[in-house]
């Protein structure tokens, strides 16, 4: 056995949620509300926090989650008046803001304020959900299942349960149920959320301040964005959630956060809750090697040629812009993203320290033979699933990035398949009685389509999406090997219904073959043709479906032949995914099983989570120093009206002249715009509020630091920090630059 020391300090080096030295440094963790009382108030309150656990966590009294919204569980919100009313980043309203802008009211350009609630702009597509409360479900779950359930048993048996748990608790459908796994299935937990779908877009600042710096600053600092934006819960005149409705009222929540004109000062005691989005804390060294090596260049190289390709159109045409602003933003996002999860993975050496934590284990799984029989072949899975995986990784990643969310035309005709599979079971009928037995069903999918594409071909453009279709379909041919690239099946039956033959032909010949290798010809003979890139053409085909059409559609030719490449990896990977899962859950349980004494949290999976921490600056680097807070001084600094990420608003500048900063500025008459908080959180974390000891908002989060880009799979106490927009410069924007001086009288101000 190695020596006991070294393998205390390994076990401390897990350092899942806790302190990493008595030097009071950060603390790490996402941890579930539901068990603030039993795990992390004393903590708290001993750092600084003034609330008990009931006032931040009750299912029977208002408390601080019900103020937490999710927008469709990809970022997060905070009610901030007692009308419904609701802060959140400008990133999370940024496609709805797009949606609603055109040439003639460009509000991503000019910003939006409404006056009253009639101008309040509805938002397709997004439901906000407020947790009503979360459960421990895991003997229900894990009933009937031990160590000798096999894998496919196992997902057959949860499947089954979840299902009745949902059922059980959702009878009428008011709610969302949700049962998710946790510790890689080792707990699972239900969640019942109230659900909202009247949400309407209230104000947001020019892109010009809440998109400030642009690609170039993000995930950077030091950082000076006005990332913000605000929205209006509004339900039926008995406070149900519902539809939109001319006739619904401003939301009445049940607890409204208080917002904070005192400012932060280093080492405050802060507080996030939220939405946290997806961390891999537990991966192993295995799984960084594939990042480092397959999966994150991958996306990076594939996402550079689509950036390329928006941005030449968005610049050559200001209704392209438009149209593909929210697109883009979201490509670039996760781009520079996975440019930084690289570096950083690198640079804070988190394959050594994973690989330590590994042989840790394997020690101690094999110190006695009750825990050698159950935990002894974990990792030995986990390497051998890793490497029967390694084939898979670059055409999965293409399939997604390239594929699917490359060139909208595919993505899109994907939407016809039910209808395609619908014609195809009709066209097996003999008789026309039975034939018409289909006809409702089919007017029916047609109907849908047809009402989704006004929406859809709003911000889509002919010459953009098949330029995007010839850079990135021409590179998924020259990469995938041909035996994992798209296929058509031709299957042939005998007389009693079993299959006589089935005749593959794959979508690389046929571009060879017939295009002599060309993507261009290819694209040039799906754009010309397909019903999927014009309205005019799949208008017509609606309005008289027909399977022939769609089965010579040359553009859903390809999406058949993209789904039967998908079923295939899949069906193969399959059973090296399930050995991989056993092996991560036995991990994961022998890890927290090592240190039985240890408050350990689980990954982030869109769940509510809090974390807490302190204001803090760092020093990433000998010789370098980040203070914890940024002004309106640095603006001014990085302005560059030559390009348009570093452009600032006339209007903010004439404010900054005068030093016009009313109620909003801090002790020292400087205008702070971000802050730097220790707090643990990751994407969907977006817009979640930053509360002081008191549970008064004092910011709101937006993103990390590049030198801990890592810090979703190994998080980093030296370095890791979180980037917050100071509330007071919200409300300064709010107030000065928007002139929407009611929308700061909802709140309640604590000066």
């Amino acid at each position: 056995m190695k020596n006991l020391l070294l393998s205390l300090l390994l076990i401390l080096a897990l350092s899942f949620g806790s302190k990493a030295s008595n030097t009071n440094p950060p603390d790490e963790g996402m941890w579930l509300p539901m068990l603030i009382e039993r795990l992390n108030i004393a903590d708290m309150q001993k750092e600084g926090l003034h609330l008990s656990a009931q006032e931040l966590y009750d299912i029977n009294h208002s408390s601080l989650k019900d103020a937490i919204v999710s927008m469709g569980f990809f970022c997060t919100g905070e009610i901030v008046s007692d009308k419904g009313l609701f802060l959140t980043n400008h990133h999370c309203g940024y496609g709805t803001i797009q949606a609603n802008s055109t040439i003639e009211h460009d509000y991503l350009t000019d910003g939006f304020w409404a006056q009253n609630y009639e101008q309040e702009l509805p938002v397709e597509g997004v439901t906000a959900y407020i947790l009503e409360r979360m459960d421990d479900v895991t003997a229900k779950v894990l009933q009937g299942i031990s160590d000798t359930t096999s894998e496919a048993n196992r997902g057959i048996l949860v499947r089954k349960a979840i299902a009745a748990l949902k059922k059980e608790h959702n009878p009428d459908g008011k709610f969302h149920v949700e049962v998710k796994p946790f510790f890689n299935g080792n707990e699972y937990y239900m969640f019942i959320y109230n659900q909202y779908q009247d949400i309407r877009l209230v104000g947001a600042p020019p892109e010009s301040i809440g998109k400030f710096g642009g690609d170039t600053d993000n995930w950077m600092w030091p950082r000076h964005t006005g990332d913000f934006s605000m929205f209006r819960i509004y339900t039926s005149a008995q406070g149900e959630g519902s539809l939109f409705s001319k006739d619904n009222v401003p939301m009445k929540p049940k607890h409204v956060i208080p917002v904070s004109l005192k400012g932060v000062e280093k080492d405050d005691f802060s507080m996030i809750w939220g939405y946290p989005g997806t961390t891999d804390r537990y991966l192993t060294s295995y799984g960084i090697k594939a990042a480092i090596d397959q999966s994150n260049p991958t996306v990076v190289d594939i996402r550079t040629h689509k950036l390329d390709v928006m941005k030449e159109h968005m610049d050559a045409n200001p209704a392209v812009r438009i149209k593909y602003a929210a697109k883009y933003a979201q490509t670039a996002n996760y781009w520079k993203y996975f440019i930084g999860q690289t570096k950083g993975l690198k640079a804070n050496k988190v394959y050594d320290k994973k690989l330590n934590i590994e042989n840790n284990f394997v020690t101690w799984a094999n110190a006695n033979d009750e825990r050698k029989a159950k935990y002894g072949q974990a990792i030995d899975m986990i390497k051998d699933g890793y490497a029967k995986m390694e084939p898979y990784n670059v055409p999965l990643k293409y399939l997604e990035e390239a594929v699917f969310q490359g060139s909208e035309n595919i993505v899109y005709s994907f939407g016809a398949f039910s209808l395609y599979m619908t014609l195809q079971t009709q066209s097996t009928k003999k008789s026309k009685e039975d034939k018409a037995k289909f006809n409702e069903t089919i007017q029916g999918q047609c109907s849908e389509i047809l009402a989704g594409m006004p929406s859809y071909f709003k911000d889509y453009d002919f010459a953009t999406d098949k330029h995007l279709f010839t850079e990135l379909m021409g590179m998924y041919f020259k990469s995938i090997p041909k035996e994992f690239s798209a296929y058509t099946l031709i299957t042939k039956y005998n007389k009693d219904g079993s299959v006589k033959s089935e005749t593959k032909t794959y979508l690389l010949d046929v571009l060879n073959n017939q295009y002599k290798g060309d993507i261009n010809a290819y694209a040039n003979a799906i754009y010309s043709k397909s019903i999927f890139v014009d309205s005019t053409r799949l208008s017509a085909f609606l309005k008289n479906p027909s399977l022939n059409v769609l089965e010579n559609d040359l553009g859903f030719q390809l999406t058949l032949a993209m789904i039967n490449s998908i079923r295939q990896i899949y069906g193969q990977v399959g059973e090296i995914e399930e050995s991989m899962d056993k092996g991560q859950r036995l991990f994961v349980d022998g890890i927290r099983q090592m240190s039985p004494d240890k408050k350990f949290y689980p990954n982030a999976n869109s769940s509510l989570r809090m974390s807490y921490g302190q204001v803090r600056d760092y020093a990433p680097a000998d010789a370098v120093h980040y203070n914890y807070f940024t002004t309106l001084d640095g603006v001014m600094a990085k302005e560059d009206p030559t390009n348009e990420e570093f452009i600032v608003p006339a209007k903010l500048k004439e404010l900054y002249n005068a030093k016009d900063y009313g109620m909003y500025a801090d002790k020292d008459g400087s205008m702070h715009v971000c802050f730097l908080s220790t707090n643990d959180i990751t994407g969907g974390n977006s817009g979640s509020p930053v509360m002081n000891g008191k549970g008064e908002l004092i910011g709101i989060a937006f993103d990390g630091n590049w030198e801990a880009m890592s810090g979703d799979i190994f998080y980093e106490p030296n370095i890791q920090r979180t980037i917050n927009v100071d509330i007071r410069y919200v409300l300064f924007i709010i107030d000065k630059l928007g002139g929407a001086q009611h929308l700061i009288q909802e709140m309640n101000l604590i000066k």
